[in-house]
């Protein structure tokens, strides 16, 4: 056996240290996955036709039942993005895994619309959108006052904090009540 150029050795050093941090990636991917799904991508795996179609006909089967009885749920894109909205601002770190299939900008940011407001004793205003959030102004000012119909957008800010834009106005920072 010859002896490695340099730029080899150093592919084949580079790919061999790589080799256990994919594994554990994979582990980890599978880790997080319910095990009725991953036995499915499991089967993929198998070299002989009609071994992997036996291992996918009953992976598919255990996985149809677990969904019948509730034991797993599965949601599209649009559901993840929707119970994502509805969360967005509440403090719920089970829910994290929703998000996992979801732009980082559509994760860090909310579209909506004012249903409703209402101004407090210091000129606050509390924000119902559509949808029923509820966002509470902590500070800044806005030049114009909202209105019915009013665009926003929530993003996150530092530190655990959001800022709210109305119809395009500089930020004001807002809390998430509901």
């Amino acid at each position: 056996m010859g002896r490695l150029s340099y730029p080899s050795a150093v592919i084949a050093l580079a790919a061999f240290a790589a080799a256990p941090l994919a594994a554990q990636a994979k582990d980890k991917d599978a880790a997080d996955r319910a095990p009725q799904f991953q036995a499915v991508l499991n089967c993929r795996g198998i070299a002989d036709s009609a071994q992997r179609l036996a291992c996918y006909d009953a992976a598919a089967a255990k996985m149809g039942e677990a969904e019948s009885h509730g034991e797993i749920v599965v949601i599209d894109r649009a559901q993840a993005t929707q119970a994502h909205r509805e969360a967005f601002g509440l403090h719920v770190p089970s829910l994290s895994f929703v998000t996992r299939a979801l732009k980082p900008e559509d994760v860090n940011r909310v579209d909506g619309v004012v249903e409703a407001f209402r101004t407090d004793i210091n000129g606050r205003y509390t924000f119902v959108l559509e949808g029923g959030a509820v966002w509470r102004q902590i500070s800044g000012d806005l030049n114009r006052p909202p209105k019915h119909g009013s665009k926003v957008q929530v993003r996150h800010g530092s530190l655990d904090s959001f800022l709210m834009n109305v119809d395009g106005q500089p930020s004001i920072k807002v809390h998430r009540d509901q």
